[in-house]
């Protein structure tokens, strides 16, 4: 194959509109909804902050820049294996030490958004993935995995988005099973449309945060808060999410893109 002329046919095609960019990032601002955790467990992250420095003033007359204010794992984000204590020896497992060929690959997207509407505690198990396959294809090692539940249509809002009551959060996510399962196949990494990568009833699983904690233990990545799973096919895409490359980064917020055969 000669790869100097896939490239080029992959670039007209790009540019004809024959493989379109899908835009699988929320808006990042001060009303970007973040996790909200027990003050007896964890300090939260605080509210994004966009301050400006200068916007065609005495202070900068020809351009206009801000300063930000900003969690790692704020909006649309990447988490680093580091991220979590079950991932944190790993020399590769920082934004900054990820190699970038990983960022990027084929993504498999299983459709719970009619499970999730019924049943926000929805969680996805391993005959649910067995089943998604038997009808798409397998799942390959190297290939990212996503959750659509159309929960990014909540996103205009923190409560809706978190969706908590005095029983806790309650949003859909993967059994400790389902995730093993798929660390068995070899996946780059898991992600979903909800505020983290677990289900809103993770801390109560065996082991708790069971995407967090396996994952990050497999030297895998998770995607959360993604938007848009619904402009894409259950196979054929290419997700690109890379990290800012912060200096021992455990996250970051991204803007994840997804190729997509046009329309």
């Amino acid at each position: 194959m000669d790869t100097q002329k896939l490239l080029g046919e992959v670039a007209g095609q790009l540019l004809s509109g024959a493989i379109r960019v899908v835009d699988l990032s929320a808006p990042l601002g001060p009303n970007t909804p973040l996790i909200k955790l027990p003050p007896e467990l964890a300090v939260d992250t605080p509210k994004v902050e966009i301050h400006a420095i200068s916007k065609y003033d005495k202070n900068g007359p020809w351009w206009a820049w801000n300063w930000l204010k900003l969690g790692e794992h704020s909006g649309t984000h990447f988490d680093a294996p580091q991220h979590w204590i079950t991932g944190k020896d790993y020399p590769d497992g920082a934004t900054d030490t990820i190699p970038a060929q990983n960022f990027v690959g084929p993504v498999n997207v299983i459709d719970c958004s009619k499970e999730s509407a019924a049943d926000h505690d929805f969680l996805l198990t391993v005959d649910h993935i067995k089943a998604w396959e038997a009808k798409h294809g397998a799942i390959n090692p190297g290939e990212w995995v996503v959750m659509r539940t159309d929960w990014y249509k909540r996103n205009g809002s923190e409560a809706e988005f978190l969706n908590a009551n005095e029983t806790g959060p309650h949003t859909p996510g993967p059994t400790a099973e389902a995730i093993q399962f798929l660390i068995g196949k070899d996946i780059k990494g898991w992600g979903s449309e909800t505020i983290g990568t677990d289900a809103g009833k993770a801390g109560g699983m065996e082991p708790p945060f069971p995407a967090h904690t396996l994952m990050h233990k497999a030297n895998r990545y998770g995607l959360a808060s993604l938007c848009n799973l619904d402009q894409l096919p259950p196979k054929g895409a290419i997700l690109i999410a890379a990290p800012l490359k912060i200096e021992h980064g455990t996250g970051s917020p991204i803007r994840a893109l997804a190729l997509v055969p046009g329309k």
